[in-house]
């Protein structure tokens, strides 16, 4: 995910919290007003930055880590059950291979129209409510988290999900539909490039 203003960092935590959902959240320093794109951020003040006592109060189930984590190998561990995205393609596109239902939260640019894609085309996502607001309250993330990992359509969402990571896999496999595009967009790029013998 992106970098979230301290306000909406309390809400998640809130949300996290009170879903009793075990969880694994990676949380950036908010930006401060100067930053500048490229300007790297702090490292995060956790104890500043997440309500009183959360840290303690979740400590069993849940593990924040400060600025960065592997991610595929996150998605692709066998105790990730669901994937909160700003919908980035790759993002997308690691956590459908995973095969993990997607908590679609986009932050600018593509990533709304890949929101609309992943929930209402693909079906492979729910959307967090309030995205386009200031912010995305605690009762939405906690609700959304739980129907995602404890519900009936949650249950089908995962099974829509396990089904587009075996066809994913069939794709990416020698030969699969995504290989042979592959290969002949290689084939074409050497064509259209290869020098032009002249007599």
């Amino acid at each position: 995910m992106g970098t979230f203003s301290g306000k909406q960092l309390e809400e998640i935590a809130t949300g996290l919290e009170k879903s009793g959902e075990r969880f694994l959240w990676v949380v950036r320093s908010p930006r401060n007003p100067d930053y500048k794109y490229g300007d790297s951020l702090p490292e995060p003040d956790l104890d500043a930055l997440m309500p009183e006592g959360f840290l303690e109060r979740t400590k069993d189930r849940g593990l924040v880590i400060k600025s960065w984590a592997p991610q595929v190998e996150v998605l692709r561990h066998r105790a990730t059950g669901a994937f909160m995205t700003h919908c980035g393609w790759n993002s997308t596109l690691e956590g459908i291979t995973a095969g993990l239902p997607l908590l679609c939260w986009p932050l600018y640019a593509e990533q709304k129209v890949n929101k609309v894609h992943i929930v209402e085309g693909m079906k492979l996502g729910v959307e967090m409510r309030g995205y386009n607001e200031e912010v995305v309250k605690a009762e939405e993330v906690e609700e959304k988290v739980r129907w995602v990992m404890a519900s009936e359509g949650g249950k089908a969402l995962r099974e829509r999900v396990a089904a587009a990571k075996d066809a994913a896999a069939e794709a990416l496999k020698e030969g699969g539909s995504s290989d042979l595009a592959f290969v002949q967009f290689l084939n074409d790029l050497d064509t259209s490039i290869a020098p032009t013998v002249q007599h």
